[in-house]
């Protein structure tokens, strides 16, 4: 049977710092055999920066040893830029690394550049800082699941990779805590209900055929950020118009892009 194709066209965004390799190094784990990969860089237009921006690509590319196209980007901010230039590319995956001083550290933080991504036609990946020293195989795939069609969409896509890479896939399923407990008597009661809530989660999860589920009472910030110190990378599914609206604006997914130890790859809505 023919694999399905996820990431063809996968574009990383560099910018000369650890963070930019970190993002290299996911993008080459992530992309499809025979896919394409693009280093992009994004400055202001100013013909020093202009050759500056080539010069680094190019040393980039050799320092990575590896097969990509280059994509030096005039945009008045780094995000912008990415976003735009995956749209003119149809791209499939957008990968940036997470060093706070560095590229993703302003598509993380920065509002302008989260204002440019928002409604990205594309995945987004996170690479945590030092991936690319201390990177390692993607042979467990976790998910953040709790039978949206969102978390399906990501389930099916780790099960996606999975197939190809010869790994296996774990989900993790958060029942909140109430933010409202009540009082009394009926805070027994309450705990009793969460206690209820959490066997029938797992007895839907046991449906998931060729899927190692699990339910957990807690955050769900929290909760899947541990989980993700027991995987290779995380998916999690965007209930916005975009990965930004809900996942990056949201405390969960700002919780895993900071915390998590593992890469986190965001998949927008109706893909």
């Amino acid at each position: 049977m023919t694999q399905a194709r996820l990431f063809e066209q996968v574009i990383a965004g560099v910018e000369g710092r650890p963070g930019g390799r970190d993002a290299i190094a996911l993008a080459r784990l992530l992309a499809d055999p025979g896919g394409h990969l693009t280093l992009a860089h994004v400055h202001d237009g100013a013909p020093a920066h202009a050759s500056a921006s080539l010069a680094l690509l190019e040393r980039e590319r050799e320092g990575a040893d590896v097969e990509a196209a280059l994509e030096s980007v005039v945009a008045p901010a780094p995000g912008r830029g990415l976003h735009e230039l995956a749209r003119a590319r149809g791209a499939d995956l957008l990968v940036v690394g997470s060093c706070g001083r560095g590229l993703a550290g302003r598509v993380l933080l920065g509002n302008d550049t989260l204002a440019a991504l928002e409604g990205s036609p594309c995945a987004i990946a996170v690479a945590p800082r030092d991936y690319a020293h201390d990177m390692r195989g993607l042979l467990i795939i976790g998910v953040g699941y709790d039978g949206s069609p969102e978390s399906v969409a990501a389930l099916e896509l780790a099960r996606g990779l999975a197939e190809r890479l010869g790994g296996r896939v774990r989900a993790l399923e958060v029942v909140e805590i109430p933010t409202a407990p009540w009082v009394g008597a009926a805070g027994v009661a309450s705990g009793l209900a969460l206690d209820d809530l959490l066997a029938g989660t797992r007895r839907d999860l046991a449906g998931l055929a060729g899927v190692e589920a699990d339910a957990v009472i807690g955050i769900a910030g929290e909760e899947l950020a541990e989980f993700a110190g027991h995987v290779d990378l995380i998916v999690v599914g965007s209930r916005g118009r975009g990965p930004v609206r809900r996942m990056l604006f949201g405390s969960t997914s700002s919780h895993l892009a900071t915390k998590a130890r593992a890469p986190l790859l965001v998949l927008p809505r109706g893909s």
